[in-house]
């Protein structure tokens, strides 16, 4: 399938709730554009590694997010203002000992303002870990640590990674992160194309609303597809109403397949089998480039 060019850099960002298929979307599309550049911005859980089978070793370097407070034991007094004065309950008491629990410590400092023997000070903590492919392509993807917040500074860092990287990339396809907060916000801010994945149910018929209205406030050219659109036609045929009465491009449906799990376990997309899923994501590929191309 031949590949248009585009007169300057363009970029696909996949969104929508967990579990519709972005990443298994977004993973074809990948093979079937042959970019150079891609990434996988949910942070809080990426898997666009696990398909995209990488034969060299990532750059990694630490994320730091927010400082969190420590506090000196030879210091503290045991006052207990700092404790009485969390609002997220984050001083303990250990062996008669205070310790500030670095889960629930969100960095507002206020221990450290009215510590009155100056025992407590803020020091920066890794929250995340960048990840950088690079040889023929530039992947560039991220995990954030367990229990710690802040993941929408952590996409725009990915994402940062991956321009810088890939500057003069024609195409580049992100694999979004799932539901509509800051996260999402930081996904699909600088990106020409969203590219919203429904699934045609009841809740998923909400959430791609939720995420249409969060798209809004971008300058991004919006598109819907629906996955696995065949377990219920009465639900996909309501998001194309919707999409036709909001002036929201629909660009196509994905049919059920039973074989899609099997090809991912093997590091495979749906493009590496014939068959209707296939030439549905061709389909959804082409009316892509279409939408890119008219906005040049």
């Amino acid at each position: 399938m031949s590949k248009r060019r585009c007169s300057h850099e363009k970029t696909f960002d996949l969104s929508g709730k967990g579990g519709t298929g972005k990443t298994t979307l977004a993973s074809s599309l990948i093979k079937l554009s042959k970019t150079k550049a891609y990434a996988d911005c949910d942070v809080d859980a990426p898997n666009l590694h696990l398909i995209m089978t990488e034969e060299t070793e990532p750059i990694n370097s630490d994320y730091y997010g927010l400082p969190a407070a420590y506090i000196e034991p030879k210091k503290c007094t045991s006052c207990d203002l700092c404790r009485q004065n969390c609002r997220f309950n984050a001083i303990d008491i250990i062996d008669a000992i205070y310790t500030v629990n670095e889960f629930a410590c969100e960095g507002c400092k206020v221990c450290q303002l009215v510590c009155p023997a100056e025992a407590i000070t803020m020091l920066d903590r890794v929250t995340g870990k960048l990840s950088l492919y690079k040889n023929e392509h530039v992947f560039s993807t991220a995990e954030l640590k367990m229990g710690t917040g802040n993941s929408g500074l952590l996409v725009t860092e990915v994402k940062k990674n991956l321009y810088m990287n890939a500057k003069d990339t024609e195409l580049a396809i992100i694999d979004g992160s799932p539901g509509i907060g800051c996260p999402v916000i930081a996904s699909i801010s600088g990106i020409d194309l969203v590219i919203l994945v429904a699934e045609p149910t009841i809740s998923g018929f909400s959430d791609m609303e939720r995420i249409i209205e969060t798209s809004k406030g971008f300058p991004a050219q919006l598109a819907v597809c629906v996955n696995k659109y065949d377990l219920h036609t009465e639900h996909t045929e309501k998001i194309k109403q919707y999409c036709q009465d909001n002036n929201i491009a629909f660009i196509g449906t994905i049919p059920f397949d039973a074989d899609a799990p099997r090809l991912v376990n093997q590091g495979k997309t749906l493009i590496d089998k014939e068959g209707p899923a296939k030439k549905a994501i061709e389909s959804i590929y082409e009316k892509s480039l279409d939408i890119l191309d008219k906005m040049n």
